[in-house]
């Protein structure tokens, strides 16, 4: 199996996890845990978890010059994208925020355009504008809207906050990609981002009766910790070892469908011929953008 395919694949693990993730993690909040907390409690289980596992792998020494993107990167990746996600979540719908992320490989074309010189060619641009379509087509059709939501105007302004912050993340750890390995990248990220979130997060964590948690809840929490940050962000990372910020983006568009199939599954919702529809284009639209240039062959 080719390393670019196993990109492919970790980058749709990834997006297949956090497509599950819109439905469990918003059933916790703010019952269970409220959103500032449920973030202090996944970057200190995250932290905990790949400092363990780098237990096992050879140390890797900073250079000096570099701590100053790994802030930013855990800045945008860890504390901003995180907190407004969640915080979205609890204010507006899982299905809200499945279509304002859709504007992640948007901002990422944008950007990888004009920090990395990334070219947007016409294939590429007919691949998003596809994905997008479904998106939409799925979530603004065919999907309930959930009664749980006090401020869906504000919660959708804080998705749109964490697609941006998300999209300046991949861009600002691509050149830390090629230089370390995942497990020293989110070891020292994860962190950094339990400094900054500690004090933002405290009072909501300390808040959560750990001993009146049934087992599904703690499940679920384990689910978030475990899958939802430390498994993404590692498929993730590997991913971009392969491919550029923004093919990575665009498998956000597969999130939507993911959470469908999973509403499905549970007994939550119902097939139709119009969320078909909006698969194929979906798919269809990751392919095009996904693909990989031929090269001629030489005379």
């Amino acid at each position: 199996m080719n390393s670019r395919l196993l990109a492919l694949i970790a980058a749709f693990s990834a997006s297949f996890i956090y497509g599950i993730n819109h439905t469990i993690a918003k059933g916790l909040m703010p019952k269970v845990i409220e959103p500032f907390g449920f973030i202090l409690l996944r970057v200190t289980g995250a932290a905990i978890l790949f400092w363990i596992i780098s237990l096992f792998y050879q140390r890797e020494k900073i250079d000096r010059k570099d701590w100053g993107r790994f802030i930013i990167c855990a800045l945008f990746g860890m504390v901003i994208n995180m907190n407004f996600f969640f915080k979205g979540l609890e204010l507006s719908t899982p299905i809200n925020s499945s279509v304002v992320i859709t504007l992640s490989p948007v901002l990422l074309l944008i950007l990888s355009a004009l920090i990395l010189s990334e070219k947007i060619t016409l294939i590429r641009g007919v691949g998003i504008a596809l994905g997008l379509g479904g998106a939409l087509l799925l979530i603004l059709f065919g999907a309930k809207i959930q009664t749980n939501a006090p401020n869906i105007p504000l919660g959708n302004f804080f998705f749109f906050v964490n697609a941006a912050s998300y999209a300046f993340y991949l861009i600002f750890v691509k050149k830390l990609v090629g230089k370390y390995s995942s497990i020293t990248l989110m070891k020292f990220m994860f962190l950094i981002a339990f400094l900054i979130n500690l004090p933002i997060g405290w009072s909501q964590l300390s808040a959560v009766e750990w001993t009146g948690l049934n087992f599904s809840e703690l499940w679920q929490l384990g689910f978030v910790v475990v899958c939802t940050t430390v498994l993404t962000y590692l498929f993730n990372i590997y991913a971009l070892k392969q491919l550029s910020p923004s093919v990575i983006g665009v498998f956000i568009y597969l999130q939507p469908l993911i959470a469908a199939i999973f509403a499905v599954a549970t007994g939550a919702d119902s097939l139709s011929p119009l969320r078909i529809g909006a698969a194929f284009l979906i798919f269809f639209g990751v392919y095009l953008t996904t693909r990989k240039k031929k090269i001629p062959a030489s005379a």
